[in-house]
């Protein structure tokens, strides 16, 4: 199969679906794969490294999709983007369609094959194309809920460790899944007081095991919640519902009764944001106050680790690419059921039950 890498064009995306190493497992395999001409520069993956490992470099994007039926990428396709996809085409990336309509319904209208590495599915229930950049996400939100702390972002000015003599700061997580226990453990590592809110009993049972009483856990509930937002200084917004958009866990009321230069960080935008005052930002500009409270909730967070997040991503997507190049979207899909979770357009249908539900359109069955 043709398999096309372009470059990322998103403000500050600097991932690439596939770094060198992942081309030449392609090429060995006997699929032809083409690559933007400098797809990956900003992350020392040269256009020599890619022709090294097989690749086609192209000069321009429009040559990519031009040549390519699979169409492997990090993030969802742009405006410019969409006018190259074809109903032939088979998409693989990160698409979030339940928090973008116009998106959607582009993609419906153009009748391609859109297959979200959100909602594939493992063995065990879990998500393991989500998961590595849940990871990164997870731990990057406490870094950047640090930083925002300080009095030059427009934080209170505290550390999140504290001193000795001076408390630490307050970390509230709303969700204990891969984003909120990395978080959880990054929170813990620099010092701060932690909670983690979550309606699993039995994921609570195991943040309280794995971290043998150092944080908090309390069952996530309206009235939890309302009682410890005015006293935290850095609140994570990191819940999930796989392919649905995020429920909004905390009104524009419970935002107003937060102390002056709190934090919030919203993991879950990507999604729509589980805070009712999120909206999306980018790496060049992260943040925005309201209500005297710093939201940072950039769509992207893993983008400013590209490197790392890069080969993070390859490292559990490449399987999957292998299978649709070998066997096309029919086969791959019948040959793992959990791959077949992963589809969410095709021929101008929606296929996931997230994003219908979402748009209150029709559902189709495979």
């Amino acid at each position: 199969m043709d398999i096309g890498v372009p470059k990322e064009i998103k403000n500050h995306e600097y991932r690439v679906a596939l770094p060198p190493s992942g081309v030449k497992q392609l090429v060995i395999a006997g699929h032809q794969v083409f690559v933007e001409h400098n797809a990956a520069d900003h992350i020392g993956f040269s256009n020599q490294d890619y022709q090294t490992a097989g690749a086609i470099v192209c000069d321009t994007a429009e040559q990519v999709w031009l040549q390519s039926k699979l169409i492997l990428k990090v993030k969802e396709p742009q405006t410019s983007e969409c006018a190259y996809l074809r109903p032939d085409h088979i998409l693989f990336t990160y698409l979030h369609l339940a928090a973008d309509q116009a998106l959607t319904d582009r993609l419906l209208a153009i009748g391609c094959t859109a297959i979200a590495y959100e909602t594939v599915t493992g063995r065990q229930g879990d998500l393991p194309l989500l998961t590595p950049m849940s990871e990164v996400a997870g731990r990057m939100s406490v870094q950047a809920g640090a930083h925002c702390l300080e009095i030059s972002q427009q934080g209170r000015g505290v550390l999140l460790s504290g001193v000795p003599g001076v408390e630490p700061a307050q970390v509230v997580i709303l969700g204990g899944g891969v984003v909120g226990s990395n978080a959880a453990g990054v929170a813990l590592g620099m010092g701060a007081d932690v909670t983690v809110l979550d309606t699993s009993p039995s994921r609570l049972a195991w943040l309280e095991h794995t971290y043998t009483g150092r944080l908090r856990t309390l069952f996530s509930t309206p009235e939890a919640i309302e009682r410890l937002l005015p006293s935290a200084d850095l609140v994570i917004g990191a819940v999930l519902i796989p392919g649905a958009a995020a429920p909004k866990l905390i009104s524009e009321t419970q935002v107003k009764q937060m102390t002056n230069g709190a934090v919030i960080v919203d993991v879950a935008i990507d999604q729509g944001g589980c805070i009712a005052t999120s909206r999306p930002t980018t790496h060049s500009d992260p943040t925005y106050m309201l209500h005297n409270v710093v939201h940072y909730c950039v769509a992207n967070m893993p983008g400013a680790v590209a490197r790392t997040s890069s080969q993070a991503l390859s490292n559990v997507t490449l399987p999957y690419a292998l299978q649709l190049a070998e066997h096309g979207w029919e086969g791959a899909s019948h040959l793992d059921p959990g791959f077949a979770q992963g589809l969410n357009l095709h021929q101008g249908k929606i296929y996931c039950p997230g994003v219908a539900a979402a748009f209150n359109r029709p559902l189709a069955q495979l």
